[in-house]
């Protein structure tokens, strides 16, 4: 684990201390018992680990006892959030810290720093929609404070409610979105309906352009907003 870097990556996200005191104290205690997490991150992207710090509410109600190797006393569903939310996080920093690569480097490599170019990209629209909310809808209003919610399935890009305070999930995709996305943003809203108890959800997927499956699935989702954004440049002779 780089703890010096990801320190110094968790402030300039701008997290207070005491956040990122207890972010690094999970993220050790991950290490500790799972093994090194870079490690870990070349072997699966960390997926591995997510899943067995997966706790649902269902596992809750059924009294599904802590079967990762983390002990703890006390609450399991919120311990184990906790510490999930930890390795995503550090797998964000993981993902975002990645290098400009050489011409001679791998399909692989390629692929993981087209994959960076995106995160960015898709931060940077993420901060012009936090700043413009009522371009995606009439009445939006952010409710996450300024960072990603994390949900049991991933982090929701932006949650919000709409004018008549009904909670509104939206995902944001650089390029097309296809089926995938669809059915990435679909467990956010899944995972929001189980948080909060309320079967009135809704997602707004916002992306470049939409694929033929992603237009059709949304057809029988009425419940689903497709948004296509369109960047503009402008420019100022000095």
């Amino acid at each position: 684990m780089q703890y010096e870097n990801y320190r110094k990556w968790l402030a300039e996200q701008n997290y207070q201390s005491a956040t990122i005191t207890a972010q690094m104290h999970r993220t050790g205690r991950v290490e500790e018992h799972y093994g090194d997490l870079d490690l870990l991150y070349s072997e699966d992207r960390l997926e591995g680990v997510i899943l067995e710090l997966t706790y649902t509410a269902q596992d809750q109600r059924n009294n599904r006892p802590n079967e990762s190797k983390i002990p703890f006393d006390g609450d399991a569903y919120k311990n184990l959030a906790s510490y999930r939310d930890a390795v995503r996080r550090y797998k964000r920093f993981l993902e975002d810290d990645r290098e400009v690569i050489d011409v001679d480097s791998t399909d692989d490599e390629i692929d993981a720093v087209i994959t960076t170019q995106a995160i960015g990209l898709e931060k940077d629209m993420q901060t012009a929609i936090r700043h413009n909310i009522d371009l995606i809808e009439q009445g939006l209003k952010v409710l996450d404070g300024g960072r990603e919610k994390s949900v049991e399935t991933g982090f929701i890009d932006i949650f919000a409610e709409d004018m008549h305070k009904i909670p509104v999930v939206i995902e944001l995709k650089t390029g097309v979105a296809g089926q995938r996305a669809v059915a990435q943003i679909l467990s956010y809203m899944g995972s929001i309906i189980e948080e909060q108890s309320r079967e009135d959800v809704r997602g707004i997927l916002v992306a470049s352009d939409f694929d033929k499956k992603a237009r059709a699935a949304a057809k029988v989702i009425p419940s689903l907003s497709l948004v296509r954004y369109q960047f503009s440049f402008n420019f100022f002779i000095e």
